[in-house]
């Protein structure tokens, strides 16, 4: 993989001509930044910037009172590439968050590895409805510990709205929910995500999270994407470089709160 090149389509596809990514939600160009904006269920945020030093201050506060207007905390994700270089620092200046750092991981559908299949008694069932979406949510909340309100609402939504955008899929022990994933499809691009990936303590390696991602892709590759796009923590890291993954570059949430 030309990884530079890769990544240069990556901005391209999935930045600067960023879609929204629910029915609620509308992306916005302002100067030289990309933003979508949506309701307190969906993800406001920052999606690519082309700043430097001299016009990287006033974007960044146009941002603030934009969200702040509309009483929304946002996200502003940085790329390890973007620029002006000390962008993380003005954004931690101007009141922002650092989450933890993720790695953007990219692989080339033709490339990667499918075989893998979910451990014996454990069973990948497609998410269509209300019923499924509240598996994930559960599955979301034991696994990292966070409220799934907003994966929940989001979801559902696209689910209902746009369903040719997005693909769920929970893990099931019989009739217990194990693990859970999303992909997000974004029309006339050439790259899925892979978002939400978690399983639940006590089942973590036994292979169920590098099912749902060979599952995921396998549908990926149906429908004719090239690509396949994921923000890896740490420990998913290494099953997605097992799997064909690379890494590209690291990519930060800068949080702010109104």
């Amino acid at each position: 993989m030309d990884h530079a090149a890769v990544l240069d389509l990556f901005d391209q596809d999935m930045r600067e001509r960023a879609r929204p990514d629910g029915p609620d939600a509308r992306v916005e160009r302002v100067g030289g930044v990309v933003r979508q904006v949506s309701s307190v269920h969906g993800w406001n945020g920052v999606v690519w910037s082309d700043l430097d030093e001299a016009d990287a201050g006033a974007a960044i506060a146009e941002q603030i009172a934009h969200f702040s207007r509309l009483g929304r905390e946002f996200e502003w994700k940085l790329y390890g590439h973007d620029l002006p270089v000390d962008l993380g620092r003005r954004l931690t200046d101007a009141g922002f968050t650092a989450e933890p750092e993720e790695t953007l991981m990219i692989g080339e559908v033709a490339d990667l590895t499918l075989d893998a299949e979910p451990p014996d008694g454990v069973r990948l069932l497609p998410v269509t409805d209300r019923a499924g979406v509240d598996l994930v949510a559960e599955v979301h909340e034991m696994a990292f510990g966070t409220d799934a309100t907003r994966w929940r609402h989001q979801l559902l939504a696209q689910l209902t709205a746009t369903p040719d955008t997005v693909v769920a899929v929970v893990a099931m022990a019989g009739d217990t929910p194990v693990s859970a994933a999303r992909m997000e499809l974004v029309p006339g691009t050439r790259f899925a995500g892979l978002w939400g990936g978690g399983t639940v303590e006590g089942w973590r390696g036994r292979g169920i999270y590098r099912a749902l991602v060979a599952h995921r892709a396998r549908v990926a590759a149906d429908r004719g994407y090239r690509y396949l796009q994921v923000d890896a923590m740490s420990p998913s890291r290494p099953i997605l470089e097992r799997l064909g993954f690379e890494p590209l570059t690291t990519t930060t949430p800068y949080v702010y709160t109104p």
